[in-house]
Formats: C-alpha cells, sequence, structure tokens
C-alpha cells in the first residue's frame, strides 16, 4: 500500500474517504484500486442518474454536464477526469468491474460550507492524519435530516453489496464515512426513495467554460488525464512556437497552414506532464504549478520578446504564497494565481498564463450531443472575478469585460494573411502619440542634466539666487556659511533624440531598418531597427514588432533614408547610425542619446565638428517599465487597419 494511501475496513468493505473534485483524491482512487483488487465498487451517487452517468463517463476525456430540474432550478453535475468518483467509474468500466450507485435521490443535497484543509495536505502527510482531522472537524457539525437519511440508504444497499461480493471498493465522501462505518453492523431498512427521475439530460461541456466551471484548472485537470495511460513521447524542447511568423513571399502568396495554437499549448502539456515526477506517482500539486510557470514565461517570450526574469519569478511564487495562506491555504488556486501573473510581471504575461491554465486539449464545442455554455455563478456559490487593465481609460461606469481574454484570433489557419495586400505601411496612432511624449520627456530630462552641470554653488552674501544649496551647506558646515546655488539657464535647446535599447552587435536580431516622416506639425520624423514585420502577425494587416533602437528628429518631413546614406558609413553598428543622423538632421545644439553605453571620443569629436553636443543619458537611470511599454509598436498594411487595429494590438 502507498504511503499516501488510507483505506478504512468494515466487514469486506474497503472504503476511501475523499474530497469531491481533488485531484490527489482521483489518483488515490487509482491506488486504492490497484491495492484492494476489488469485485465491485460502490460510489456516493444516485442510481437514477447511471445511465447518463455512465454515457458521461465513456465519453471522457471529453468533459459533460448532466442537467435535470428541481422546482424550477436547474441541477448540474459536472463529469470531470480529476473528480475522485468520476476516476472510480472509469476504472470500473475500463476492467469490467461491476460499478453500482449506492446513494439515494434527494431533491434538495444540504451544503457544508465549513472551512476543510487543503487537499495538498495529502501530498506531505498522507491520507490517514488528513482524514483524522477532518472527521473531527465534521463530529461539531449537527448532522441533518437529509444527510441521515442518505448514509442509511448507502449503508443498506452496502450490506447488499456485500453478501454478493468478497471485496467491494467503496468511494464515499468524508461528512459521511465515519457513520456509515458505525451504522454497517446495525440492521437497516430499505429507504424510501425516487427509483426513477425524468428529464435527465447530458450536455457536452463548451470549451470556453473549462477555465469557468471545472473544479480543478484545466491545465491540471489535462495533466491528469495524460498521466492516467503511458505517457507519449516528450516532446522536443524548441517545439512550435505561437508567434505567427512568415517571410515575404508566404504574405505575396497567401501563406502557409499555420501551427495552431492549440498544437503549441498540448505540447505544453504533454511536456510538463514528463516532468512533474516519475509515471505512476501522485502528481504533486506545487511542482504543476511551477511546470505551468515556466510554460507560460516561455509563450511570454515567444509572443512578446520579453524574458522573465528570476527576480519576477520568485515574486509570483512569493505573492501567490502569502495569498494563498490569507484564505488559510497551502496552494493558491487559479485566481490567485492569476492576481500574481498580472500584479508581479504584466497583462500580457497573465493573458499567456490563463490561456495555458485554460487549456483542455480534448475539448471541442462540436460534439454528437448537444453543447452547453455554464458561468461559474450557475455552479458555485462563492466566484469570484479577474479583470486585465485595458490600455484606453474606461468611461463607462464599473469596468469593461476582459479585454487580454477577448485577444482575436484566426478563424482558420493563415485567415490574417489576407489583410497584407496595401503596399503601403503605416503606424497606429495611440503609439506615435506615447513614443512623441517620451521623447519631449527625454528632452526635458537632457536640458536639466545640462542645466545641473553648468550650476555653481558660492557662499551667501548679498542674494539667495536660485535657493540655498542644502548639499553643499551640510559638507562645508565647519565653515559656518550658507550656501547658495546658481542654475544656469540653457541658451539653446536639445534637437534630435536618440534611444538605444539594444546595440545588436551581430546585426541579426533587428534586421528590419526603417525612415519614417510624420504625417503632421505634431509628429516628428522617424527613424528606427526593429525585429521583422513578418515574424510576428498578431492580426489582418497588422505586425506586432519591437524595436532595438529609434532616433526622433523635429521638425517633420525633412528627412531622407538614413540607413542608405553614404554620409554615415563610417558608423560601427545601427547605434551609431541613427546618432551620426541625429547630430545630421538637428537643427539645435544638443541631441539626447540614451543608450546603455556611452557614446565612443570618436562621436563626441564628430559632433564637435558639426558644432552639436551630445547629452548621454543611461540607460538604466530610465525608467524600466516605461521603456518596455515603448518598446513593442506594431505595422498596419494600410490606413484602413487603423479603424480594426484595436482589436488586435496587445
Amino acid at each position: 500500500m502507498s504511503d499516501h494511501l488510507y483505506l478504512e475496513q468494515f466487514g469486506n468493505v474497503h472504503a476511501l474517504p475523499i474530497l469531491h473534485y481533488r485531484m490527489e483524491f482521483a489518483h488515490l482512487v487509482r491506488e486504492a484500486f490497484e491495492t484492494v483488487k476489488p469485485d465491485c465498487i460502490a460510489l456516493e451517487l444516485p442510481q437514477t442518474l447511471e445511465q447518463q452517468f455512465l454515457r458521461g463517463v465513456r465519453r471522457l476525456p471529453e468533459i459533460s454536464v448532466l442537467a435535470y430540474h428541481v422546482g424550477g432550478q436547474s441541477v448540474f453535475l459536472i463529469i470531470e477526469p480529476a473528480d475522485p468518483l468520476i476516476e472510480g467509474a472509469r476504472l470500473a468500466l475500463e476492467n469490467e468491474v461491476p460499478l453500482h450507485l449506492v446513494d439515494i435521490d434527494l431533491d434538495s443535497y444540504p451544503s457544508h460550507p465549513e472551512q476543510l484543509p487543503d487537499s495538498y495536505s495529502v501530498q506531505r502527510i498522507g491520507l490517514e492524519p488528513f482524514y483524522r482531522e477532518v472527521a473531527k472537524l465534521y463530529r461539531e457539525i449537527p448532522t441533518g435530516e437529509e444527510d441521515l437519511r442518505r448514509e442509511r440508504g448507502m449503508v443498506y444497499r452496502l450490506r447488499q453489496l456485500s453478501a454478493q461480493h468478497e471485496r467491494v471498493l467503496f468511494i464515499c465522501g468524508m461528512s459521511h464515512l465515519e457513520r456509515i462505518r458505525r451504522d454497517f453492523d446495525a440492521p437497516q431498512a430499505q429507504p424510501l426513495t425516487r427509483t426513477r427521475r425524468e428529464g435527465i439530460t447530458i450536455f457536452n461541456l463548451h470549451p470556453e467554460c473549462c477555465h469557468e466551471v471545472l473544479a480543478e484548472y484545466p491545465f491540471l485537470s489535462a495533466l491528469y488525464e495524460t498521466r492516467r495511460s503511458p505517457l507519449p513521447p516528450e516532446p522536443a524542447s524548441g517545439g512550435p512556437s505561437l508567434r505567427k511568423s512568415f517571410n515575404a513571399f508566404e504574405l505575396i502568396l497567401g501563406g502557409k497552414q499555420t501551427i495552431p495554437e492549440e498544437e503549441a499549448l498540448a505540447e505544453s502539456v504533454q511536456r510538463s506532464a514528463h516532468r512533474i515526477g516519475p509515471e505512476g506517482e501522485l502528481p504533486d500539486r506545487q511542482k504543476i504549478m511551477l511546470r505551468l510557470f515556466l510554460e507560460a514565461a516561455r509563450h511570454y517570450r515567444q509572443e512578446t520578446g520579453d524574458k522573465v526574469h528570476f527576480w519576477q519569478k520568485r515574486a509570483f511564487f512569493r505573492f501567490a504564497r502569502n495569498y494563498a495562506l490569507l484564505s488559510r491555504m497551502l496552494l493558491p488556486d487559479l485566481f490567485q494565481m492569476l492576481a500574481a501573473a498580472r500584479g508581479c510581471l504584466d497583462d500580457n504575461f497573465a493573458y499567456a498564463f490563463f490561456r495555458l491554465a485554460a487549456h483542455y486539449p480534448w475539448q471541442r464545442e462540436a460534439s454528437d450531443i448537444p453543447t452547453l455554455r455554464l458561468s461559474a455563478a450557475e455552479l458555485w456559490s462563492a466566484t469570484k472575478r479577474i479583470r486585465f487593465r485595458p490600455r484606453e481609460q474606461v468611461r463607462a461606469k464599473g469596468l469593461s469585460r476582459l479585454k487580454m481574454m477577448n485577444r482575436k484570433k484566426e478563424k482558420r489557419p493563415g485567415d490574417w494573411l489576407e489583410g497584407f495586400d496595401d503596399p503601403y505601411i503605416c503606424s497606429y496612432p495611440p503609439e506615435d502619440i506615447n513614443i512623441e511624449e517620451y521623447g519631449r520627456n527625454l528632452k526635458r530630462i537632457g536640458a536639466r542634466q545640462l542645466s545641473e552641470e553648468a550650476s555653481k554653488s558660492e557662499p551667501f552674501t548679498s542674494s539667495l539666487l536660485d535657493g540655498i544649496d542644502m548639499r553643499e551647506t551640510l559638507r562645508n558646515v565647519h565653515e559656518g556659511k550658507i550656501y547658495v546655488k546658481e542654475n544656469k539657464r540653457l541658451k539653446s535647446g536639445v534637437g534630435c533624440v536618440v534611444v538605444i535599447l539594444d546595440e545588436d552587435k551581430e546585426g541579426t536580431k533587428y534586421p528590419y531598418c526603417m525612415t519614417w516622416l510624420g504625417e503632421h506639425e505634431q509628429e516628428s520624423d522617424m527613424a528606427f531597427y526593429a525585429t521583422p514585420p513578418t515574424d510576428n502577425i498578431v492580426g489582418p494587416g497588422i505586425s506586432r514588432c519591437e524595436y532595438g533602437g529609434f532616433l526622433l528628429s523635429y521638425p517633420p518631413r525633412r528627412m531622407v533614408d538614413v540607413w542608405h546614406d553614404p554620409d554615415y558609413r563610417l558608423a560601427l553598428g545601427k547605434g551609431e547610425h541613427l546618432l551620426m543622423a541625429a547630430l545630421d538632421y538637428s537643427l539645435e545644439k544638443d541631441v539626447v542619446y540614451a543608450a546603455a553605453k556611452p557614446p565612443r571620443s570618436f562621436m563626441k569629436q564628430h559632433a564637435a565638428r558639426l558644432g552639436k553636443r551630445i547629452i548621454y543619458l543611461p540607460l538604466g537611470s530610465l525608467s524600466p517599465v516605461a521603456l518596455k511599454k515603448l518598446r513593442a509598436f506594431h505595422i498596419l498594411y494600410g490606413r484602413d487597419k487603423r479603424d480594426i487595429a484595436k482589436d488586435y494590438v496587445w
């Protein structure tokens, strides 16, 4: 017997105490089946549901919903793989062991809102001490008449099965098992109960509802389902990318069949199934959570180009753990993990995390039975909502619907390629506004830096000048004098702005070099180098790119194609190329240059020969959050794409 497993035995009945809809107990059912080798399995479910229930079990791994009406209200039973009762029924059908549903049918079942220990405790301490503690909690709760009726009915059926079979495996909720064991030896009368219920319908659950109505989030259920059978070979580490990329000929000719998003997500499930522990062992929920994070981080980097840093990973798990402890749980649920993903990283990572967590590979909308949409509010009383911050300000009352979750997808592979028939490209105006404002801000920072370098402090005599210099006064406190500061005013302004986010020394990461002219007087000319537009298609005629570096020059409509200008042939790298162009096109004396490294002395001498001056701003002194938001931009193939771009830009 496994160290985790524990069975209560009375007569020839081997009872497994469970918590419903928890993955750990579904695995313990498998261990109990292998240990007991029963010739009969009894489940805590009413016999009136048997026909449709077994039909739903046979449909697994596709998830089904049983529905019937009681007093004008709908009752739903989700048939999902990580539930111990469902696992017991599957084992019975797969091994041709008689299956019996021994509960009685009531119109209403009492609910117990008590706070139970986290089921992950079973992973650490085993089932026996866990069950003992839970049994103590239930002894303190008064037993209702409905529960007593159900337990007496189950005892009656168990006594019948005990007389007919040698070994009976009984899978029962922890709240009932202690009283069932106590009453098993006492004779019981046959209970008065409904023997038939009309109107029981089985539905296929819509795949978009899985994350909302399944008790275990879909990624965990998918891992459990994958590990029920012999594991397939582990996918290659490279695997398909979620980034839709094409070469120029494919865009012109209509493209090829792209790898569906579902295929990439399914490979993540298969890879994780191999890496959460040896085959046949109880899956560790903590390792599943880690694999979910790592796979989401891989998808996040594929789509955005941003790497998840170690400190972000540490902050995520620390935040999620503390959030779980606030609700007296050991590990966080999906809502808490999403809150941690959004708070410790950003909305794009939270979307990648949610998309994978909500993925269940076997569920499809098309089915041989009707498909049903369900919401959490229709099933569970304690529901929570999480909303991602939209890019634009919400003007209506309350918050808008999840924008990040409604990211549009291709209706069919290659559908978005039909929007690349326009030979003209343009930018996305909201991003233009952001980058222009950032350029103006860098000009202010550069001007302030020059002003501070030119300022001087002197002992106070007759004028306070621009105010008291506290630093210099404290430094010379032994003199007993007060120092005042005089800020020099710049006679010239700042002209062009150059920002180098990545020097791209090898010249392969950002091969796309472009010069754009401003469309109106409030927009500057721009030259930049970036990732190719064909590397990341996010909509019909819409590409997502990442800046390696850019130049902003004002006033507009003066700049020619700087990348083919022979005057800049002495530049070493794309960053210097942009800096030389900035010195050439700037109408002011000063040029702001923001980069990880200062310009080499040759560039300073070149600026001096042109009567210009370079104001160097270390990239580390600028806000990394602002740079990250600025780094991604979108190229639209045709001005008509501006009307629909808001639905695809992220």
